[in-house]
């Protein structure tokens, strides 16, 4: 526009060194503005703000000031306020008018008075030019007005009051006005830890190295989960406070060109530090003590005045973004540098001081305001040079310097498929303009060096074939060995009591079986050859009763039992695991030999013998049994006999049948 108001704010900690630049630029037919009642205000080129005299206080009694703004030709401008409190009813003494135009063709946009107005919508000119009119009479009270404007392609425009804590979103982007260094409002924490949200955004995107004060630009916001701590450091003429805990904080997405340039780490060597002089009191104050993190004495002059620097050669062009900047760092030494230029080169011959965008004034970067803390200043645009000087322009009792640069490597320009490196000619008059113009962010992040990927990506390619290979063997051979261990148990394996006891052939068998086998011998397994031998033979008929129903035999005083008998002799050891015979006697073993298939449908009865060796039992066809008569006076026990096939019952003497007991019936 060529015409530029620009205020600095300098450290507001006690004690601390405020630096104030302001630069007025003027074109040769108008002034940026005019009038008694113009507060802290920036045009830039293509954003910028503006407030009223004393704001945030309340403005003096009439004033009048008026802001000719002037942009690109075709664009137009549009406003956002961040506050608007004028006091008045009816706009007649004051108030704020925006107009089309500049001088006395201008139309009127729209005009505002009143207190605690919330103006969320945005205003917009019909043209290029915009003229902004503050006009105050006497009042008792209103802090004025403060808002923002940019061309109307940034729809995104928010102000400098704006916080972090206005947002919701996980992540988002908005664009950030010029000049928002005129705000007082405070902003906790730092780089790369985060910014609290209750911080302003743009003013915490300037201590960040984001956005340039006189230019503002885009930023990149993410928010995240608070932390406990916020630390306060100085950084680019903002000075952040120390926090508390917060819900959440945001920090900025950058290009990733903030690698250290290899001062910290010694990949500067030592001859790549040079002075204009070195300071020998009580040993040598040399240029390779300049080292941030150096332990002992810095850099310090032989002279202390506005002649001296220290150089630093980095072999090659680099970007260089930032730098960071202390004092002596001891106690009995508190010398430091409270203001300084940076100077350039490309062949360490002709320099260049560095300035900001649209100016024809060197910068002066804010140095230290102490011998012990750090203070950050970012180039934007980032310079490009091999060579660094740095300059002390104002100090505090002598010049000592430590310092650290930052940035990463120029990307090399590709030429469709050819690469170029650019390479500049020695003399000063026929080299490439620098001044005004924003250096291409390069595709780097966080390192000095480019990322090699190509042998990781080749790497990856062998090593995951192998490794699917491998696991499918594994488990492969995992199944087999599994497979083959159940069909080995399923040849050779034993069967367990209780899996037995679970089907109705054990049930079965269980009434043949003598009462102490089954209640006392629960372990006892039958391998395969012998469970064969039982399932081979003749079925067996299946009683429906309950295992306890199934006793020792009723008939006591009995030694010996027929050779049909199911129950186990009383007399004689209890077998026991190691009787061999046990299960393995053959299959006319009498404790094991069911009744032939011919024999009766119902129970099996038991005979005993009373008076003879053996017994005989006598099958009828089907039929129910007769129970024990419950008064039965006879001289031995009787029991029922089967029928005959007339249904008559034909009671034998010889013969007695035990019968299973029901639940109510005691032996």
């Amino acid at each position: 526009m060529g015409r530029v108001v620009m205020v600095g704010r300098g450290p507001t900690r006690a004690g601390g060194l405020v630096l104030s630049i302001l630069i007025i630029l003027t074109s040769e037919d108008c002034r940026a503005q005019k009038g008694d009642g113009c507060g802290p205000s920036l045009l830039g080129p293509t954003s910028g703000t503006l407030s009223s005299l004393g704001y945030p206080r309340t403005y003096p009694n009439n004033t009048v000031c008026e802001w000719e703004i002037t942009v690109p030709r075709g664009n137009r401008v549009h406003f956002r306020f961040a506050e608007l409190d004028i006091e008045d009813s009816d706009c007649q003494v004051n108030y704020l008018r925006l107009y089309n135009g500049i001088g006395p063709d201008r139309s009127e946009i729209v005009k505002y008075c009143g207190l605690g107005l919330k103006l969320e919508q945005l205003i917009e000119s019909s043209g290029h030019q915009v003229t902004v009119q503050f006009m105050s009479g006497t009042h008792h009270r209103g802090r004025g007005f403060y808002l923002s404007f940019s061309l109307t392609e940034h729809t995104d425009l928010i102000t400098c009051l704006d916080k972090g804590a206005d947002f919701p979103e996980a992540e988002f982007s908005k664009y950030c006005p010029a000049g928002c260094l005129t705000s007082k409002e405070e902003i906790s924490g730092t780089i790369p830890n985060g910014y609290r949200e209750s911080s302003p955004l743009c003013i915490a995107a300037i201590h960040a190295g984001v956005v340039s004060n006189t230019v503002g630009g885009k930023i990149h916001v993410v928010s995240s989960k608070g932390i406990p701590h916020y630390e306060g450091t100085l950084a680019n003429n903002v000075t952040s406070t120390g926090g508390t805990l917060s819900n959440s904080l945001f920090t900025f997405r950058t290009s990733g060109c903030l690698g250290a340039l290899g001062l910290g780490t010694r990949s500067v060597a030592d001859s790549q530090l040079t002075a204009s002089s070195v300071w020998e009191w009580n040993g040598k104050w040399a240029a390779t003590g300049a080292r941030l993190k150096n332990v002992g004495r810095p850099w310090a002059p032989a002279h202390s005045d506005q002649q001296q620097f220290l150089q630093v050669d980095l072999k090659r062009e680099r970007n260089i973004t930032g730098i960071i900047t202390t004092g002596s760092t001891m106690r009995e030494y508190q010398y430091y540098v409270s203001a300084y230029r940076v100077l350039y080169s490309y062949n360490g011959q002709q320099w260049q001081s560095y300035r900001e965008t649209n100016s024809t004034k060197d910068k002066v970067f804010q140095g230290n305001i102490n011998y012990l803390h750090e203070v950050r200043n970012n180039f934007i645009p980032p310079i490009e040079a091999r060579f660094i000087r740095i300059n002390p322009l104002l100090w505090h009792q002598r010049i000592v310097l430590k310092l650290e640069l930052f940035g990463c490597p120029i990307p090399p320009v590709r030429a469709g498929t050819r690469m170029i490196t650019r390479v500049y000619p020695t003399s000063r008059s026929k080299r490439p303009p620098r001044l005004g113009l924003t250096t291409a962010t390069p595709d780097i992040r966080n390192t000095t060096m480019p990322p090699h990927l190509e042998n990781g990506m080749a790497l990856i390619a062998v090593l995951v074939p192998v490794l699917a290979i491998i696991l499918t063997g594994l488990i492969l051979t995992v199944v087999c060995a599994c497979h083959c261990k159940n069909r080995k148990q399923s040849t050779d394996g034993t069967y367990d009591l209780p899996h037995w006891d679970r089907t109705d052939w054990w049930k079965s068998m269980k009434q043949l079986l003598p009462s102490k086998m089954v209640d006392t011998d629960e372990t006892v397994r039958y391998s395969s050859s012998e469970v064969g031998r039982l399932t081979g033979r003749g079925a067996v008929p299946i009683l429906h009763a309950e295992p306890a129903e199934y006793a020792q035999p009723l008939v006591s005083g009995v030694t010996t039992l027929g050779a049909r008998s199911t129950f186990k002799p009383d007399e004689g050891p209890e077998p026991g695991y190691s009787d061999p015979d046990l299960y393995d006697a053959p299959i006319s073993h009498p404790y094991a030999e069911p009744l032939p298939a011919s024999g009766a449908e119902y129970a099996t009865p038991i005979v005993v013998d009373m008076s003879q060796p053996t017994a005989v039992c006598s099958f009828m066809g089907p039929s129910s049994m007769l129970t024990k008569p419950e008064t039965a006076t006879l001289g031995r026990s009787a029991y029922d006999t089967p029928k005959n096939v007339t249904g008559q019952v034909t009671p034998t003497e010889d013969l007695t049948y035990q019968v299973p007991q029901n639940s109510t019936q005691k032996s």
